[in-house]
């Protein structure tokens, strides 16, 4: 059984998995209403894996036999000047989440909740990948900032990205 604590921090982790889908749906858009379509490619994969992570909690809270509340998502930005600050805007989030999730390990530890524990490994080790993944971002952005092509160099690399489920929702989630 979850305890009232960590039930309520879980439902507002799923809640905070939609705003953060919103959010790099929102940076999509912009990049693309900008003609960035591999930029947009990227921010739109993020938004799917948003998504499935905000899936995995609501599925781990049922398995709990518990109910999964929904909140109503928040605003988020709707433009950004370029797509460096839209990856240090996605650096910073991502850090924001991994306390989140430093949160709930904390709160699951506290309740000796050893299977609450376990799930949020998946998660604590996917917010590693996330700023790194940021970080990686910023460098390359940097590297062609100015330069017309490089930025369409990118843009063209970034067009190959694909969007794989979380391993955590295998087939269960169709």
């Amino acid at each position: 059984m979850l305890s009232k604590k960590l039930h309520e921090a879980l439902n507002a982790q799923i809640n905070a998995e939609m705003w953060s889908a919103y959010l790099y749906l929102s940076m999509s858009m912009d990049a693309e209403a900008k003609g960035l379509k591999g930029f947009a490619n990227w921010f739109y994969v993020q938004f799917r894996e948003e998504q499935d992570h905000a899936r995995i909690l609501m599925n781990y809270i049922l398995s709990r036999n518990a109910e999964v509340t929904l909140q109503p998502i928040a605003e988020v930005r709707t433009r950004w000047a370029s797509p460096l600050e839209m990856f240090q805007d996605t650096l910073k989030h991502e850090q924001e989440v991994t306390e989140m999730f430093n949160n709930l390990a904390s709160i699951a530890a506290a309740d000796k909740d050893y299977a609450s524990s376990n799930m949020l490994v998946w998660f604590i080790d996917e917010q590693v990948e996330e700023e790194e993944s940021a970080r990686e971002m910023i460098t390359a952005c940097e590297a062609v900032d100015g330069n017309k092509f490089g930025l369409y160099m990118l843009d063209k690399e970034l067009a190959a990205r694909t969007y794989t489920q979380a391993s955590p929702l295998g087939a269960s989630a169709e």
